[in-house]
């Protein structure tokens, strides 16, 4: 007897690389988000995700030892289980802190 495929499920990657302003740049050289749509196993961890999606070869700056990961918005482990239709998403640091920044427009306005 033939053996049983395994299930598949559909997630999504995404990942915002820092932007790069450059004005002398080609307006196709600033950095890009990278959206990938992933058929994996059922049972594959977010990290299993990431390795096969192949980004890490295509932002070699990701670094999963400090960088965090989540599904929707809320940060995750990278050996949490996917659902079908997860979005995986990998967080980089902040260039600025969202309070110093929102005290510059403040001070700015007044």
């Amino acid at each position: 007897m033939g053996e049983t495929m395994a299930e598949r499920i559909k997630v999504s990657l995404s990942y915002a690389p820092v932007p790069r302003f450059d004005a002398n740049a080609p307006s196709d050289a600033i950095a890009q988000p990278i959206l990938r749509a992933l058929d994996v196993e059922a049972g594959t961890t977010i990290g299993q995700a990431i390795e096969q999606s192949g980004i890490l070869q295509e932002a070699p700056e990701i670094n999963l030892v400090t960088m965090p990961v989540g599904i929707y918005g809320k940060k995750k482990t990278l050996d949490t289980v996917l659902q079908p239709r997860d979005r995986i998403e990998i967080y980089r640091p902040l260039i600025a802190d969202p309070k110093d920044a929102r005290r510059r427009r403040a001070k700015k306005a007044s």
